[in-house]
């Protein structure tokens, strides 16, 4: 097993393609320690090369009452009255420490999903 850093595409596209031979590796084998390995190193190489933005919060929201099949009314208990559901749902008003709380404990939506641009 000869692995080096990922540094360039190439070298990248050369790890996926061993990853993908080396799929039904079983672990605690040569070729399940180099596939345990490889798959760290194009890990590490997509985090920096390929990095995922998270959602403002409120397209998470957004997302949540979509997936959830609520309406705005069902946001009232946890952003305040229908004027401001609809001041936080048009960006005129950013979400209180006290709606982010409870945006995440009642409606279950990742915390860094509702900081990521307050």
């Amino acid at each position: 097993m000869v692995i080096h850093p990922i540094k360039t595409e190439d070298d990248y596209n050369n790890a996926m393609l061993r990853i993908g031979a080396l799929m039904d590796a079983v672990p605690g084998t040569e070729e399940g320690d180099e596939l345990d390995v490889l798959a760290t190193l194009v890990e590490a190489y997509e985090r920096d090369h390929f990095p995922v933005e998270l959602p403002d919060p409120v397209e998470a929201i957004l997302f949540r009452m979509e997936q959830m099949g609520i309406d705005r009314k069902a946001l009232e208990p946890f952003l305040g009255g229908r004027n401001r559901v609809s001041e936080v749902l048009n960006r005129k008003r950013n979400l209180s420490k006290s709606q982010i709380r409870k945006l995440h404990d009642g409606l279950n939506i990742p915390l860094e999903n509702l900081i990521s641009a307050n």
